[in-house]
């Protein structure tokens, strides 16, 4: 008995078109790493975000400093003197090390303690440095760890003697190597110090042996960063007298002398600093951090803490504001970066489906074979979808697995349903395109132009419908104000946007071309009349290759102005803080000009403007102090001009040209006794306080006495950051001697600060624009973030470029069967190539055009809500008065898309042109096809 073998569906038509499976499956796998990608590094680039914002803070931010409050003055000093000991603090270090609660981590390793006197002491020694009439001061600590973490280079361990704390009057310690150059302290000094008084003690003087000079091992460590003085004395103000300054800086007891103390202040502080551990931190611990801190100060940690220590500790730490830091980061640069990913998203959900479209077209004449001879749609649909299943599932899973071996360490829940979706997506597109065109069994193909294939009523309906949707999520995001919350209504605007266009641009542009085809046809030649009446008689499917390459347009130019923005910026804010190129400073000395000729033959640099500057310059009005800038006008001009930072012309602070004359002050007398009168420009507030008076007299205690009057106003200049000022001439300036100068170089990243500063002489302050700039850039987050969107931009272009692709992919068998034909009938190769190139042009200058339309509305539309400054600018919160950086439109991110866009489609209609007419064309010409 003899059966009939059936070949098997899915081998048999991945046999028959391998090349398509491949492209499919490459497709697929690509999108799925990407769609994984994304979710993965935004949340490496935020769990990076917390923990350098945590690491990069200052240690005395970072980590938990616990204080004992005084203990009881009244007790016995054996019992005060007990429990200052080193094993009754490290009891207390061991219990502070387990008390907070997940996700904050702290560790033993790198923990200090001791006691320390509760306020600076005074030493009325003489042969202590000065910088006024006030005495230098001393905090005195008995730290623990001392010998662990620093090397005597002279001397040795100071020690402690253990006598009764009655006669605890010498005593022992050692000073840092800084703190002995300052102080010019040695081995063998003797430091005078008037204990502090109290209600229950009178002071008494207490003398403190230098016994040794200690080189910590890591001065950036904890140990040391926390409390600076240990290691490098400091300058202390006093608010109420800005004259009393003086030096304040740290003498270094025996680690079990905390008890000796007493002797100096009645009540002491114990203390302890405690680093955290942020390696396990994740961005979804910040909240649970900034509790669990809450908790250990103030909450019911805090209060279990006290009840198991037995006695009253404070824990304070500014973990909770590094996190409140990062999360308004987080909250301001993430939307912006979602903007591209919904961008991107939409984009490559429409490749996919077009994609399926292209199948779809490709395989309709079988489908409708397989329909005609009794297939069911059900069976049709299986058959696709386990044909498509066979290689997409694969292709989606090695996405995702690739995703999760090149960006490790994030959670692997969003990535997994992405690329889910995108295998939904590509497997379900050509089975439900199939079972919508094969409703009904078809005998041959129909006509798929407007011409015929007019748009139904219901999906008219339903374009209507979500463009009225769309168009009202845009009017609710512009009626509800920049109020400051960016959400992802704000970063699926420019699809929104996208979207609502291609819908408008499909029902509209073939009218235009079916209006140029009519005169076209008076004209002699074919080939005008039969591109412009083809291109008019646009295919019912073309929303789809035009959505894609408009969203894809879109997210193009949105993604480049926020780039450009970011660039342009970071830019600006080095230019604001150096003021030129490099700027080199040195307010004590000033410069000679000798000094000025060696920093003018440095290599790289171009020109040199010297600039004197005076911050205290009293006006008439005596209200507050104002700086005098005196520059020479060719070169500061110069310098105002090339930076965009306060430009003016140089003949406004010329005498001669600019207006200066003889004049009398108000005193009656002039300028050397010549009365002359020098031109100002001065800031808006500056000039408003001088009034139009022809001759006011001034005295800078740095240059001397001027005569002046306000030639005009500048907003800003490049020698300062902020402040009213004034500019003048360095002429009318008898005693002007440059304190600055700014440096204009070739190319502002080869200036070398090592050079520089030789050229400069010692004492002199090198500040580059290329280093500036750099630190702006120094936040993991704000890198990540940056990678992404350049990343997401990229994959945008590249599914833009798939898209042309692919739209003239679908329309190929129908263009060549119609150039065969029209071959036949005398049309040369030429003017089949140039016909094929005209036909392909329209949509893509219709692409090209609405997406940069789009692109400039999307960049209207967002920019009063996003402010680019949290991206661009690391270290934003450091620069005094710092303006939001706004989203602006990039010229160059809207025109080179749309431009590559419209050249894409050209080069690929005319090798496609090529080629089709070296073909044979017997098979286009096939009696009864109906393409």
């Amino acid at each position: 008995m003899s059966h009939r073998t059936v070949a098997p569906w899915v081998r048999t038509r991945l046999r028959a078109a391998p090349g398509a499976a491949v492209a499919l499956g490459v497709l697929v796998l690509i999108t799925a790493f990407l769609a994984s990608a994304f979710p993965r590094a935004l949340d490496r680039a935020q769990d990076s975000g917390l923990r350098g914002e945590i690491a990069s803070a200052p240690a005395a931010q970072r980590v938990l400093q616990a204080v004992g409050a005084p203990g009881d003055v009244a007790a016995p000093p054996e019992i005060r003197e007990q429990s200052l000991s080193p094993a009754v603090l490290s009891g207390v270090l061991d219990k502070l090390v387990k008390a907070p609660a997940k996700p904050l981590q702290v560790t033993r390793a790198g923990s200090a303690y001791g006691v320390r006197t509760s306020k600076p002491l005074a030493s009325p020694d003489r042969s202590l440095p000065r910088l006024s009439d006030a005495q230098p001061e001393f905090v005195v600590t008995a730290r623990s760890g001392l010998a662990e973490h620093s090397r005597f280079v002279e001397g040795r361990a100071p020690r402690h003697r253990g006598k009764p704390v009655a006669a605890v009057l010498d005593l022992e310690a050692a000073v840092s190597t800084a703190t002995a150059r300052t102080l010019r302290l040695k081995v063998g000094s003797v430091v005078h110090l008037d204990a502090r008084e109290t209600g229950a003690t009178t002071g008494n003087s207490a003398r403190v042996k230098i016994t040794g000079i200690l080189a910590p091992y890591a001065p950036e460590s904890t140990y040391w960063s926390v409390e600076p003085l240990l290691h490098q004395p400091g300058v202390q103000v006093t608010k109420l007298a800005p004259d009393d300054t003086h030096w304040l800086s740290a003498l270094l007891l025996a680690p079990d002398a905390g008890g000796a103390l007493l002797s100096l202040d009645p009540q002491p502080e114990t203390f302890w600093e405690i680093p955290t551990r942020t390696g396990h931190l994740t961005a979804l611990d910040a909240q649970p951090l900034a509790s669990a801190v809450a908790s250990l100060e103030t909450g019911p940690a805090a209060t279990a803490l006290r009840e198991s220590l037995g006695r009253p500790v404070m824990v304070t730490t500014d973990l909770e504001k590094l996190v409140a830091s990062f999360e308004a980061t987080r909250t301001a640069v993430v939307p912006v970066v979602a903007v591209a990913a919904f961008g991107v998203g939409t984009v490559a959900a429409a490749v996919l489906l077009m994609a399926g479209a292209l199948a779809g077209a490709r395989r309709s004449a079988e489908l409708a074979l397989v329909r005609a001879r009794g297939g069911s749609v059900r069976g049709l649909v299986r058959r696709l979808w386990t044909e498509l299943a066979v290689v997409v599932l694969p292709a989606a899973a090695l996405g995702w697995l690739a995703s999760l071996l090149l960006l490790p360490g994030a959670r692997p829940a969003a990535p997994a349903l992405a690329a889910a979706a995108v295998a939904l997506l590509a497997s379900a597109g050509l089975p439900l395109r199939a079972a919508l065109a094969h409703l009904r069994p078809r005998v041959h193909g129909d006509r798929t132009d407007v011409a015929e294939a007019k748009p139904s009523r219901r999906r008219t309906v339903a374009e209507l419908t979500l463009v009225v949707l769309m168009v009202g999520a845009v009017a609710a995001l512009r009626r509800r104000g920049t109020d400051g919350e960016v959400d992802q209504l704000v970063s699926a605007a420019p699809v929104l946007v996208g979207v609502v266009a291609s819908f408008v641009l499909v029902r509209l542009y073939p009218l235009p071309l079916r209006m140029v085809a009519r005169p076209m046809a008076l004209r002699r030649g074919a080939v005008g009349f039969l591109s412009a009446a083809r291109a008019g008689r646009s295919p019912a499917a073309a929303t789809l290759p035009l959505l894609a390459l408009l969203l894809a347009l879109t997210t193009a130019a949105f993604g480049g102005s926020v780039l450009a923005g970011v660039a342009e910026s970071r830019d600006r804010a080095a230019t604001e803080q150096v003021g030129a190129d490099a700027r080199l400073q040195n307010d004590r000395a000033g410069f000679d000009a000798r000094t000025l000729a060696a920093v003018s033959k440095v290599p790289g640099v171009r020109e040199v403007s010297a600039v004197g500057v005076d911050t205290m310059i009293t006006l008439p009005d005596g209200k507050s102090e104002v700086s005098l800038v005196a520059v020479d006008p060719e070169s500061y001009a110069r310098l105002a001009r090339g930076t965009d930072n306060g430009g003016f012309a140089p003949s406004a602070l010329n005498p001669s040209a600019g207006g200066g004359r003889d004049g009398k002050s108000k005193d009656g007398k002039g300028k050397d006794g010549k009365g002359k009168v020098f031109p100002v420009l001065a800031s808006p507030e500056t000039a408003a306080r001088l009034g139009n008076d022809p001759a006011i007299a001034l005295r800078s205690a740095l240059y001397g006495g001027f005569t002046t009057r306000v030639a005009g106003t500048v907003k800003s200049t490049p020698a300062l950051r902020e402040g009213e000022f004034m500019l003048i001439s360095t002429a009318a300036l008898p005693r002007y001697r440059p304190s600055t100068l700014l440096l204009t170089g070739t190319d502002p990243s080869a200036l070398d600060r090592t050079a520089l500063q030789s050229a400069a002489g010692a004492g002199t302050q090198v500040h580059l624009w290329a280093q500036e700039r750099d630190k702006f850039v120094s936040r993991p987050f704000q890198q990540g973030a940056e990678r992404i969107y350049t990343t997401a931009v990229a994959a945008g272009a590249g599914f833009a470029v798939l898209a042309v692709l692919l739209s003239l992919l679908q329309a190929s068998p129908e263009r060549k069967a119609l150039l065969a034909r029209l071959r036949t009938m005398g049309l040369t190769r030429a003017q089949g190539r140039r016909l094929l190139i005209f036909e392909s042009l329209p949509q893509a200058l219709l692409a090209a055009c609405g997406g940069a339309l789009v692109g400039w509305a999307a960049v209207q539309l967002l920019a009063p809500d996003i402010d680019l400054g949290v991206l661009a600018l690391a270290a934003k919160a450091q620069i005094p008065g710092s303006a939001p950086v706004l989203l602006r439109t990039d010229v160059w991110s809207l025109l080179v898309p749309a431009l590559a866009v419209v050249c894409i489609a050209a080069g690929v209609a005319a090798v496609q042109a090529w080629w089709s007419t070296r073909v044979t064309t017997t098979t286009e010409l096939r009696a009864g096809d109906a393409r």
